[in-house]
């Protein structure tokens, strides 16, 4: 398949969820909250502190126990959450921004905007788009206990879009005095103000996780739209529970024993696609997913460039995505894009050196400086993501690489990369939302920071500040071609598939949402 032009499947595949990012949730009926829901996500719940990392899973944790000042619908719309409103001077420097009344944290305190500074403060300095922010920001302080101001040393036109911004990590707010007490360290008490509380006292790693609605919680007056509008949850409990595998909570999906499964088994989704007790969730467009062999520049053999390089050579996209398994219609063969293809920012650019050829790669590799040395690849287990480093691996053995593959679970996969030392590479994939534009995508936006892969180009960064105050859209399509080029020069990390993963839930579960976000706020029983 031509990776510049889609043909019609692909186009089919593309448009099912590039024209409009999200699905509106349907008018809940105001029934009593009552029930329990039980559900498999991604994987285990490891980091429970939201703004120390980009893990989609904790992202998905803390969309239920903190909230936000913004959010977004499912038009792509940033709405106030949190917030009554906000006004702008009109030499767009001063911002002045008023909570809404009735926020309360999970340990009864009230949310004031004295957390919103101390929440800011902490998150900015952690987020690639936050430290734009901050490169900004002269200062921000409190008016008083309901109203908080942000004094910019110069206009900053993403502002909605980055308090709102669904990429993690999200400025989600917690109370100050936990952030104070934290420090340079995570957080130890998980208390938000969000729909759900998080119960310390139930919590059993590698085993279950429970949330339980907040009674306290002030959802607003409109529907539920996406990671917008009023959060009025209607279970009382959300039971988060670990599986060995995929295949086991596929079967015990079809039995019934769990309500939803994050993502399913492709070999499964035959006999799922039988079962009337069961929905699945298959979408296309921004829904996808984006793999990645993410690398690590700041030691052993891909602290090289001209090595790096050389992985171009060793990937097809089409040959990953075949040995997972994954069906036609999940999948778009070919995708040069590090924002994705079926979006407004797709190009091409710099992706002629993609291209699978095995005796190219040998050659080009006895030329660098590599000598044999072990490239330590760290995979998940059990994982699709494992598969797609085991196809990586051998196409590496036979273009002359010393492979070390090292099975873990992604927990032990977050805390090795952490360090700068003792891993080269990790297959890894990531939600649509994450990579459709060059200031979110994990391994070009952290650019030149203190990010695991510790990939820098300083004209990049230049760029990618050129794309933040681009002022349409066609000068923001003209930089993500330059900042894409660039991408590739860099290889910050390689894409091996663009794909959907779709989950499944039991039919007794109503107003469900279908998102490639896992969100039970508005499910009813």
């Amino acid at each position: 398949m031509d990776p510049i032009s889609a043909g019609p499947r692909r186009r089919q595949i593309l448009a099912a969820g590039a024209a409009l990012p999200f699905l509106a949730a349907p008018r809940l009926a105001r029934a009593a909250p009552g029930g329990l829901v039980t559900a498999v996500l991604e994987s285990e719940v490891v980091i429970l502190d939201p703004h120390v990392t980009t893990a989609a899973i904790t992202r998905s944790f803390g969309y239920h126990v903190f909230d936000t000042l913004f959010a977004m619908d499912g038009k792509g719309q940033i709405r106030p959450q949190m917030l009554e409103g906000h006004t702008v001077s009109a030499d767009q420097l001063t911002w002045d921004f008023s909570l809404r009344s009735g926020l309360t944290f999970h340990d009864g305190a009230p949310v004031t905007s004295a957390d919103c500074v101390a929440s800011l403060n902490r998150w900015a300095a952690r987020d690639s788009l936050g430290r734009m922010l901050l490169a900004a920001l002269d200062k921000l302080e409190a008016v008083d206990a309901s109203r908080f101001r942000m004094n910019l040393k110069k206009p900053f036109p993403l502002m909605l879009d980055v308090l709102g911004k669904p990429n993690a990590p999200v400025p989600f707010i917690m109370p100050a005095r936990i952030v104070q007490a934290a420090g340079e360290q995570r957080i130890k008490d998980i208390i938000g103000s969000g729909p759900f509380r998080f119960r310390a006292d139930q919590f059993r790693p590698g085993d279950r996780m429970l949330l339980e609605r907040f009674a306290a919680y002030s959802p607003r007056a409109e529907e539920p739209d996406f990671l917008a509008g009023g959060k009025a949850v209607r279970i009382e409990q959300l039971v988060l529970k670990t599986m060995p595998d995929d295949p086991t909570g596929a079967s015990a999906l079809t039995a019934g024993e769990i309500d939803y499964m994050q993502y399913l088994p492709f070999d499964h989704l035959a006999l799922l696609g039988r079962n009337r007790q069961v929905k699945l969730i298959g979408l296309g467009g921004i829904h996808m997913f984006q793999g990645n062999y993410r690398l690590n520049h700041a030691s052993g053999p891909f602290a090289d460039p001209a090595v790096r390089q050389v992985l171009w050579k060793l990937v097809d996209q089409s040959q990953v995505m075949q040995a997972i398994g994954i069906p036609e219609q999940y999948r778009v063969d070919a995708c040069p894009s590090f924002w994705m293809c079926g979006t407004p920012l797709e190009t091409a650019a710099g992706g002629a050196v993609a291209k699978l050829d095995i005796a190219a790669a040998k050659a080009e590799l006895a030329r660098t400086s590599y000598k044999g040395e072990p490239v330590i690849m760290l995979e998940v287990a059990g994982s699709i993501s494992q598969t797609a480093g085991q196809v990586l691996a051998q196409n590496m053995k036979q273009a002359g690489f010393t492979v070390d593959e090292q099975l873990m679970d992604w927990g032990t996969v977050l805390a090795r990369r952490a360090r700068r030392e003792g891993w080269s590479l990790f297959p890894v994939y990531s939600n649509g939302v994450d990579n459709i534009s060059p200031l979110t995508h994990f391994y070009v936006a952290n650019n030149c920071a203190d990010y695991p892969g510790w990939s820098c180009d300083t004209s990049i960064t230049t760029l990618l500040e050129q794309f933040a105050a681009a002022p349409d859209l066609a000068a923001r399509q003209a930089l993500a071609e330059k900042i894409q080029a660039a991408a590739y020069a860099l290889t910050p990390s390689v894409m091996w598939g663009q794909f959907a993963r779709p989950a499944g839930y039991r039919a007794r579960l109503k107003n469900f949402v279908e998102s490639s976000f896992p969100m039970f706020w508005q499910v009813e029983v």
